[in-house]
This record gives structure tokens, sequence and C-alpha cells, in this order.
């Protein structure tokens, strides 16, 4: 993982991190970046944040990346600004390189309050998955969601695929591996293929799963899809078996993008899915082909993965 360049087709600039004495850019022409360094404690991201609010004019923002450090502050924090903050579009959550969290221990919580005291959130992403929930009935404003996990909790993922969000176009889920709290099901996804309570979504992504083969088939004829102009079943397990299931269900000659990337297909199955959907316009992406792995125990595989893996994990 790495620190966003861009965030909601705007520039990311990180706070100085001291009070400059040249003028700061317009505050609605970037996305601030609150990041205390590799090193913070809570005291060194409270004087960070000290100096966007008074430096930066807050009714102007519209982008906010919260960046290492940020686990100090609750959410409270900022939903205390939501009163000054009032043109705030779009918000990261935990922007981390790998050196400095691992995917798997970025804490986050309970997104209900944060979502309710910012009805303009057009678009949230997410980094970690670990005390993550997602207990909203609805949000009328969110075109964008993201959340990116080694480990996505699966009442979070069965609480998003049942909120009521009716401007939500984009969706992507990394639901992650259950050694690392992930385990969400194909029955706690059935809201969200079902596709009523979200009926904007164009984008889908059900990604970094290790039990994309079954996703793959419920897919191939869930009433979501043919409204979706890109589908991503990227970053995952996905073998044959699931392959098999995409060519044999529903067309998916209408989507503009499918996104296989990282998959264990064997070389005839790729170019199958390539004839069947390349000549129809569909761009597909088949890089990052896997080898399944032996057991480095050397003992027979008990896991049932055939020696498959996801792509982010830990």
């Amino acid at each position: 993982m790495q620190h966003v360049e861009h965030f909601y087709g705007l520039p990311v600039l990180t706070v100085p991190p001291y009070t400059p004495a040249t003028v700061l850019p317009d505050a609605d022409s970037v996305a601030w970046r609150i990041y205390a360094g590799p090193y913070s404690n809570d005291e060194n991201y409270e004087v960070c944040w000290d100096r966007f609010t008074s430096t930066v004019e807050l009714e102007k923002v519209r982008a906010l990346v919260l960046g290492h450090g940020a686990h100090y502050m609750s959410d409270q924090v900022l939903i205390d600004l939501s009163s000054r903050l009032v043109g705030l579009e779009a918000l990261f959550l935990s922007d981390l390189e790998d050196d400095e969290e691992m995917i798997s221990t970025i804490c986050q919580s309970d997104l209900a309050p944060l979502l309710e005291a910012f009805p303009g959130l057009r678009e949230l992403v997410v980094r970690g998955g670990e005390g993550l929930d997602f207990p909203v009935t609805g949000h009328a404003g969110l075109r964008a969601l993201r959340v990116e996990s080694g480990g996505l909790p699966p009442e979070a993922a069965a609480h998003i695929a049942a909120a009521d969000l009716p401007s939500l176009e984009r969706l992507e889920l990394w639901l992650g591996d259950d050694n690392y709290g992930g385990g969400t099901t194909v029955e706690q996804l059935a809201p969200l293929l079902a596709g009523e309570l979200k009926p904007a979504l164009r984008h889908l992504g059900l990604q970094n799963s290790p039990i994309q083969d079954e996703l793959a088939a419920a897919v191939a004829s869930a009433p979501v899809v043919p409204r979706l102009t890109s589908l991503s079943l990227s970053m995952g397990a996905l073998s044959d078996e699931g392959a098999e299931a995409l060519l044999h269900g529903q067309p998916l000659t209408h989507l503009k993008e499918l996104d296989l990337s990282h998959h264990f297909l064997s070389h005839d199955m790729m170019l199958r899915i390539w004839t069947s959907l390349e000549p129809a316009g569909v761009r597909v992406n088949l890089y990052g082909r896997n080898e399944p792995e032996d057991d480095w125990w050397g003992d027979d595989d008990e896991s049932g993965d055939g020696g498959r893996y996801i792509a982010v994990a830990e």
C-alpha cells in the first residue's frame, strides 16, 4: 500500500509541518492530508490537526485525507467540526503505507455517526477493517465507497450490502481472509447482489476474497449485474471453476471492463474469457496470473483453498 497522490480528482497536499510563510492554495483546490510523520504520537498529530484547523479555511475544504497518526484522534473530533466542514465531499480514513502499519492491524470504528454528521459526503475510502462497522440504514448523497482490507468484518460487509444508498455509483469491498477478521459469505451479500437498495450502482468490486469462485457463481445470475458498466473480481483466489460459472451465466458483453487480475486461471480459460468478451468491446484485465502454492509444511492441504491465496491479507 502507498500514500495516495490524488483523491477525489484533486492533488493531495500534506498540511505543512510548520506555520507556512507563503500563502496556502485555495482550500477547495486540493485534498488536505493530515500526517504527523512515521514516528508520530498523539501529541504530534494533535499539533498537525490544530495547524490545519487554524490555517485552512475549513468551510471550503472539499476533500480530507487522514494519514499516519489518525488513530490517535477519535471520529468525534472530526464530527465536532462538521458545522465548519460544511463543504466536505470526500474523506479518506487511514492513508497508511505498509511500513507504517500493516493493513490487518489498522483499526476503524462504527462509521454511522460519521456519515450522519456529513450528509454532503460523496466519496468515502476506508483502509483497514479491524473494528469496522457500517450499521447505516441509508445515506442519500454517497456516490463512491471503497473499503480496503485484509479482513473485512462480515457484519460490516453485511451492513454495507443492506444499506439503502440510492446515489451510490461505485462500490469496492476488499473482503479479505478470515484469518485476519474476514469471512464474509455470499449469503451476507445477497441484498447487494439483488440490486434494489443501490439503483445507481454502475461499478461493483468484490475483491481480495478466498471465496472468489463462489462470488463469481453468485454474480453469474445476480440481478445487479445488467446495470453495471464495470465489474471487478480481482485480487482473489479465482480459479477455472469460478470463471466457468461466469461464462455460463448471464451475458457480460454489456460491460466496459471486467477486472479479474490476480487470479489462478489456466491459460486455456484465460483464452476462453478473452475470446468471449474482447470482441464485444469488453476490456478484460487478466494480468497477475498465479500458480497455487504447495503447503510449505509439506502436509496435505487442509484449508480447502488448493494453495490459492488473496493479494492483500497482512
